[in-house]
């Protein structure tokens, strides 16, 4: 199997109206499969993230992973923390679920809030929505004017290249789901008194805005996507394939580090005997 990541990454001019949301790239398995493959992947996770959490301990590596969650009301960011992120050990995690800015954070630059939640060596990150809401919500709801959005695709290029260089990964994804798998995901919270508490009337209300979101979207696959910090599609109508897709790319992000296990910083015979002699 090839890296599934470059079978994902958005590339040159971007049309989400081709890409199938329920497409299933690099697995030609069935839904069972996926579920039955989860706890191996989680596995391979663990152990990758123990050695990057033991390097960042002992100091001896910059590395840090920071993975991005975007996508449409309901397209499954948080199904996919439950998923995904809980097959690591929480204590070499990180997340963060970005709201409407505080006034506080209205008070500083669109990044601040965002520079201030970033993992530190050794610890993975997980944004579920991110510093991109600035240039979707903020360009389908006019909140900033039109100069100010093209300043901020530069200064998130900018901002992620900056995390690249001190040691960080980026693995940016976007669920995409398509009007008619949201139609459905909303009907079922109305559907069951026990999702209530997930649905948002307000959530209509940006429904009626789904073709600007996309174009939005369209824009920040575009412009935002860059070697260093590219973005990747997810298929997200069927949540299994998201849920499998994600942790594999978490899993080659990871591997990828090429991470050893750091020398002991004392003499392990001697304390051998004197654990001996106890």
């Amino acid at each position: 199997m090839t890296d599934l990541r470059s079978s994902l990454a958005a590339q040159g001019p971007v049309d989400l109206t081709t890409i199938a949301t329920d497409a299933t790239p690099q697995f030609d398995g069935t839904k069972r499969d996926a579920r039955r493959l989860l706890p191996e992947i989680g596995k391979r996770l663990m152990a990758s993230q123990e050695l990057l959490f033991a390097n960042g301990r002992a100091g001896t590596t910059d590395r840090k992973v920071l993975m991005l969650l975007q996508g449409m009301d309901t397209s499954g960011k948080g199904g996919t923390l439950r998923h995904v992120a809980g097959l690591v050990d929480p204590q070499g995690l990180v997340i963060t679920a970005f709201k409407a800015p505080t006034e506080e954070e209205r008070s500083h630059d669109f990044l601040w809030r965002v520079e201030r939640r970033l993992p530190p060596a050794g610890m993975i990150g997980v944004f579920d929505r991110s510093h991109y809401e600035d240039v979707l919500i903020g360009r389908v709801r006019s909140l900033a004017d039109s100069d100010e959005i093209e300043r901020r695709y530069d200064a998130i290029n900018d901002f992620e290249q900056r995390f690249v260089d001190g040691g960080g990964v980026l693995l940016k994804c976007f669920l995409h789901i398509s009007p008619d798998d949201q139609k459905e995901r909303l009907a079922e919270r109305l559907d069951d008194p026990t999702k209530y508490w997930k649905y948002n009337p307000g959530d209509l209300d940006e429904r009626e805005l789904w073709d600007e979101y996309q174009r939005a979207y369209e824009v920040v696959l575009e412009r935002c996507s860059t070697p260093s910090a590219p973005w990747y599609v997810v298929p997200a109508g069927r949540k299994w394939y998201r849920n499998w897709a994600i942790a594999t790319m978490l899993g080659e992000t990871l591997d990828e580090l090429d991470l050893k296990w750091p020398e002991a910083d004392f003499d392990v015979e001697e304390q051998k005997r004197r654990l001996a002699t106890m």
